[in-house]
């Protein structure tokens, strides 16, 4: 099997903020952002709800979409994550 690459966005609780990143393992990452394991950001604004991922079975183009999301509008974002999940659910559950 193929390895795979997330490209994911995670929010908090009111989604008033919007964390963009890169795992090849979207369950434990999602996992440790949730337990706040890792201090920084997505600990310091309580990031606990997974709202939008892409997979990318090349690392490279996975990276280049972070890039590309990172690098757009909050209101590109929340687009992004309207298209397939309006209602900010928690796509982790």
């Amino acid at each position: 099997m193929p390895k795979q690459y997330f490209v994911y966005l995670m929010t908090n609780q009111r989604n008033t903020v919007i964390y963009t990143g890169i795992t090849d393992d979207l369950f434990r990452r999602t996992n440790e952002h949730k337990s706040k394991t890792i201090k920084g950001f997505t600990k310091k604004y309580n990031i606990n709800k997974l709202v939008h991922y892409e997979v990318f079975e090349n690392p490279q183009q996975a990276i280049l979409r972070e890039k590309q999301i990172k690098g757009g509008s909050r209101k590109k974002k929340i687009d992004l994550i309207k298209r397939n999940n309006p209602s900010f659910r928690d796509l982790s559950v």
